[in-house]
């Protein structure tokens, strides 16, 4: 289900997302004076959205130009669920929609990923909301129906690059802003929402006559079928393509204008100049991601990435070994239309009665549940996907795996079951190792059966890897073969810190599964982040009024703000002082008093 590996995706994602967060976000090597926003911040924060952009659309444009008949036939969902890579419970539920409602949510998935893109650099804040707000369904509906560990997650922080300061101040009930409704509404406004109703009318139509969409009143639903060729797509990506740069280019040139105008602003020379120093410095910076960006970019289509400018390809070879800017295309073709493989290993003390070794993730059981995993990445399980796939000669790790279970070695057998109690040969490692081959479906949703009602039914379809033992010829071979032959391990420190450091962590999260350790990360940060935010509030006394406008008849205050804490304190100085003088001159008027009389 997900095409060309998606592991290296999500880590190039994490890499790239990771060091945009460095020119974001930087240090703030000088606090004095350092405030929370800066004029060029929009600059940087674009790159967000750039990102974002190059994600959505690339991997919309790679399901069309793969030629996967999946994808082009509008079917390709009617395979993913049960394919994927570790599907979740909702998966098997999703799975039982009927195909064309499957067919519909894959012209949806194209709709998202290609078409909506383009309202990213939309100058209408309402155009860019809905893009949000699209990106995110589509990221919540993978997550319910699959176990990308942080890749949705991640993508959905991208997307609210998309948001503005008002918009999410009205989630937190701080919007400053009052709507108030005007009629007749303004000219600007007036075009503004029609330009917005434009847009969707548009966007409705090319869908209609791109998929076909067509409503069949007999039998009650919805035809859709893709109304174009290979042919006219390549053409039409290869008219776009540069155009797109180009519309890049002009958001980022307007980001870097205002930014510009906001830092000549800026009161004081010094801090005008300063703002105009890190203006020009976070700029340099923002332009050269976007230059190089756009070799990655523009793989969707060799013509356009041959038009570049050569000093491009160059400025990207010399930093493409960081893999700070990378190509994406999520789900290029479909694996698995014949029915989902999966390594099923077995383990035996005699050769003649086997056992099979359940892994904690991915199918084997088939009465067993998918599980729920996100935000983890068992790699192991991911990895026995991707070794079905193939000849376990194409996986060459997966020898030196069975060799580790032979010889019973702890730190690998906690990959496959933290439970002890739930891998067969936990007592004693098994004598002899095979692996079968096996095709898995999920049950229908009629199908029934004595006992627990199974998610899945298989069948077995080959043997995947040999019956080996330690000591075997056939296994001492393989590893020969692929170089993984025990080696002695160079000698460390035993008393370095970070060693010390690292085995502490791991005896203390040992009793634990990856998910819980996640989980329970995330729940500690978030109590810190509630726990900050409440002691921000005021201690005790009422809550602060709210500012309210000086009646008439009295005078304005043009300070602009609250007096500091230096003149509060020489205020209430004055006035103990003539306290102290009032109560003075009144005892002496006492005692005058008494001496007349």
């Amino acid at each position: 289900a997900v095409g060309d590996s998606c592991v290296p995706h999500r880590d190039s994602l994490l890499l790239e997302a990771g060091f945009l967060a460095v020119l974001v976000a930087p240090l703030h090597l000088l606090k004095w004076r350092s405030t929370a926003w800066r004029p060029h911040d929009s600059v940087t924060f674009w790159l967000v959205r750039w990102l974002l952009f190059r994600l959505m659309f690339a991997s919309g444009v790679v399901k069309l130009t793969s030629r996967c008949p999946t994808w082009w036939g509008l079917t390709a969902l009617t395979y993913h669920y049960e394919t994927q890579c570790i599907p979740t419970p909702a998966a098997w539920f999703a799975h039982q929609l009927p195909v064309w409602f499957q067919k519909f949510s894959v012209v949806a998935t194209y709709v998202i990923e290609i078409a909506i893109p383009l309202l990213f650099f939309a100058p209408i804040r309402h155009l860019r909301l809905f893009a949000f707000y699209s990106q995110v369904l589509l990221q919540v509906l993978i997550i319910l129906t699959g176990n990308y560990n942080f890749f949705n997650m991640l993508t959905i922080a991208l997307a609210f690059s998309l948001l503005d300061e008002e918009h999410v101040g009205r989630w937190l009930g701080r919007s400053k802003r009052r709507h108030a409704s005007t009629w007749p509404p303004s000219l600007r406004s007036f075009l503004s929402t029609l330009l917005e109703l434009s847009t969707y009318a548009l966007l409705l139509y090319w869908s209609v006559q791109s998929f076909g969409l067509e409503i069949n009143w007999e039998k009650r639903l919805l035809d859709s079928k893709v109304a174009f060729t290979y042919h006219e797509f390549k053409m039409w990506l290869q008219t776009v393509t540069l155009p797109l740069v180009g519309l890049g280019f002009l958001s980022l040139s307007w980001e870097i204008l205002s930014a510009l105008y906001r830092c000549a602003c800026v009161r004081g020379c010094f801090w005008k100049l300063w703002a105009m120093v890190q203006w020009a410095v976070f700029t340099t910076a923002t332009v050269g991601m976007f230059a190089i960006s756009l070799v990655p970019f523009t793989y969707i289509d060799r013509e356009s990435n041959d038009k570049l400018w050569p000093g491009i390809h160059q400025m990207f070879s010399a930093v493409e070994r960081f893999q700070v800017v990378n190509s994406y295309g999520l789900f290029r073709r479909m694996t698995g239309v014949g029915g989902r493989p999966e390594v099923v290993l077995e383990g035996s003390y005699d050769k003649q009665s086997w056992t099979e070794i359940e892994f904690m993730y991915k199918p084997g059981n088939v009465s067993v549940a998918p599980p729920v995993v996100t935000p983890h990445q068992p790699r192991l399980d991911w990895q026995m996907w991707f070794a079905a796939l193939d000849h376990h000669s194409s996986s060459p790790w997966f020898t030196s795996f069975v060799y580790r279970l032979l010889q019973g070695k702890e730190d690998v057998i906690r990959l496959v079951q933290v439970d002890e109690s739930q891998y067969p040969f936990s007592a004693r490692p098994p004598v002899y190792i095979r692996a079968q081959l096996y095709k898995y479906w999920f049950t229908g949703s009629a199908e029934g059966s004595q006992g627990p009602a199974p998610w899945w039914r298989r069948q077995h379809f080959q043997e995947f890897f040999p019956t080996v033992s330690l000591g075997d010829p056939a296994l001492e071979n393989l590893l020969s073969q692929h170089g993984l032959k025990d080696k002695v391990s160079p000698l460390r420190p035993a008393d370095a810190l970070l060693p010390w450091l690292l085995r502490s962590l791991r005896q203390l999260v040992r009793p634990f599964s990856g998910p819980t350790v996640l989980w329970s990360l995330y729940l500690v940060a978030a109590t810190i982040c509630l726990l900050r935010a409440l002691g921000r509030r005021p201690r005790g006394g009422a809550p602060p009024a709210r500012h309210k406008g000086p009646r008439r008849g009295e005078p304005t205050d043009r300070g602009g703000g609250e007096k500091n804490g230096q003149v509060r304190r020489k205020e209430a100085k004055e006035v103990e002082e003539k306290g102290e003088g009032r109560a003075r001159g009144a005892a002496d008027g006492h005692g005058g008093t008494k001496k007349k009389k």
